[in-house]
């Protein structure tokens, strides 16, 4: 179920690269990197998991299976999964993308989520910061992902109107994978309290 979920939301996130409309926040960075670079976007999106990784050290967080499996997994499944993707024909196309996206992240989360094996690189710092700062996991969320797009549509990433769908839709998107993932696997999520599903890019 982690493999399946990690493999799901990269195959999310390549649809709403492929679409050209904007991507996820995470995305918009890693695309900076990549134009900046030309490294490809899978290996940007790993480098970033990795980096990011190494901002746990000082909040003493632990990685898990899960953690390190997402950083792989979801870096290999965008950067293969973007190669094999056509060139969408018209808006209608880039618009079904884009929605077909936002529901392949929310199912892939709900799926890896649920397996309770750790948290992805950028939800642990997430977490970590809110425990060592006592700030509301909002308030650190919204910082960390406007930082991080604006950082991205500075290096050049795709800000558009995919981004502002995945911003709105992305909630309960991510909701329903979460419902689904416990009828199919038995299980709940193992989430903060005190915020909606946190989703990693």
């Amino acid at each position: 179920m982690l493999l399946v979920g990690l493999w799901l939301f990269g195959t999310g996130e390549a649809l709403l690269v492929d679409s050209s409309l904007g991507v996820s926040p995470w995305t918009v960075l890693a695309q900076g990197i990549d134009g900046q670079l030309g490294i490809g976007i899978g290996v940007a999106t790993f480098l970033i998991s990795a980096c990011v990784l190494l901002l746990w050290i000082p909040l003493r967080e632990r990685p898990g299976l899960g953690t390190l499996a997402n950083a792989v997994v979801i870096a290999v499944a965008l950067g293969v999964t973007v190669l094999l993707l056509p060139e969408p024909s018209g808006f209608g196309w880039q618009l079904a993308e884009v929605v077909g996206g936002i529901a392949t992240i929310g199912l892939g989360s709900g799926l890896y989520l649920t397996t309770g094996l750790g948290p992805g690189p950028r939800d642990g710092w997430m977490t970590g910061l809110h425990l060592r700062t006592g700030l509301p996991i909002v308030a650190v969320r919204l910082a960390i992902e406007v930082t991080v797009l604006g950082a991205g549509w500075l290096l050049g990433g795709v800000v558009g109107l995919g981004t502002v769908m995945f911003a709105v839709l992305i909630g309960p998107a991510v909701g329903y994978g979460l419902g689904l993932a416990g009828t199919v696997g038995g299980v709940g999520p193992s989430l903060p309290t005190d915020d909606a599903p946190a989703t990693e890019a």
